[in-house]
C-alpha cells in the first residue's frame, strides 16, 4: 500500500504581480504625458463649478428618490448659459496664446494667466520700459509686440473686447519726471502699448485703457523682486461679464 505524501502543495507564484505593477505604472505615465493643462477651458469650468455650488445650497426632500426640479435640469441650465459659447472661445484663445507666446514666457517677458476678468497676458514692465519711462523698448520687444498683434487679429479673439491696464510699484516718480504721479505713468504706458499694437495692424475699436498706479499690486512692495513684478501692463481678453 502506497504511503500518502504529507507534503503541502506549493503556493502559486506571485512573480506576475511585479510585471502587472510595472505595466500599470507605464500606462499611468503614458496618460500623464498625454494630459495637456493648456486645453482646460478655465471659464467654462468655473461656470459649471459655480452652478454646482448653487445646486448644493438647495434643500432636497423625498426619501430615496429625487423629484423633478432644478437638479434634474442642471445639464440643460448649464448648456443654455449665455456665456458658455464665449467661455469655449476663451479657452481656445488661451490655448492659442500659450502656443504663440511660448518664447516670451520662456524668456520671462510675459506671463499668461486666467482670472475672473478673463484671459490675462501680462507684460513684465522692466522688459518693455525703462524705470520711470513710458517709452517702449521697441528694439528688444518688437518680436513680442508682433506676436501680440498677430494674436489680436486671430479668429480666436477677433470678436471679443480687451482692456489694457497699466500698473506701477509704490515708488514715487522722480521730481524731474514728465509725469505728475504714477497715475499718469501707468496710464501712458497702457496707451503706448495700444498705439504700437495699432501700428502693427490691430484695430483699436475693441480696446479700453486704464491706469491703476500702485493700487493693485500682485506682490508685496517691500522687496525689489515684488516691486519688479508689480511694474506691469496687463492685456485682458475680457470675459463677457466684464465688458
Amino acid at each position: 500500500m502506497a504511503k500518502r505524501s504529507n507534503k503541502a502543495p506549493e503556493k502559486p507564484s506571485t512573480a506576475w504581480q511585479g510585471t502587472y505593477g510595472d505595466m500599470i505604472t507605464l500606462m499611468l505615465c503614458f496618460f500623464v504625458m498625454l494630459y495637456n493643462p493648456s486645453e482646460i477651458d478655465v471659464t467654462q469650468l468655473a461656470t459649471i463649478t459655480q452652478s454646482l455650488q448653487m445646486q448644493e445650497t438647495e434643500s432636497v426632500t423625498g426619501g430615496l428618490s429625487l423629484s423633478a426640479g432644478r437638479l434634474s435640469d442642471l445639464g440643460n441650465n448649464i448648456n443654455s448659459l449665455p456665456s458658455l459659447e464665449k467661455g469655449k472661445s476663451l479657452g481656445l484663445a488661451k490655448k492659442k496664446a500659450v502656443s504663440l507666446f511660448a518664447p516670451d514666457v520662456k524668456s520671462n517677458k510675459i506671463t499668461i494667466t486666467s482670472d475672473e476678468r478673463g484671459l490675462v497676458i501680462t507684460l513684465l514692465s522692466d522688459n518693455f520700459f525703462e524705470e520711470g519711462s513710458a517709452e517702449l523698448n521697441i528694439n528688444s520687444t518688437r518680436d513680442t509686440l508682433l506676436r501680440l498683434s498677430e494674436f489680436f487679429r486671430s479668429e480666436e479673439v477677433k470678436d471679443r473686447r480687451y482692456r489694457i491696464e497699466g500698473h506701477t510699484d509704490n515708488t514715487p516718480v522722480a521730481q524731474d519726471s514728465q509725469f505728475l504721479s504714477n497715475w499718469e505713468l501707468s496710464s501712458t504706458r497702457a496707451i503706448n502699448v495700444l498705439h504700437y499694437l495699432a501700428d502693427y495692424g490691430v484695430s483699436e475699436n475693441n480696446f479700453s485703457v486704464a491706469g491703476y498706479a500702485d493700487t493693485r499690486p500682485k506682490f508685496s512692495n517691500e522687496t525689489a523682486e515684488g516691486r519688479a513684478y508689480n511694474r506691469r501692463v496687463d492685456i485682458i481678453i475680457l470675459d463677457e461679464g466684464h465688458f
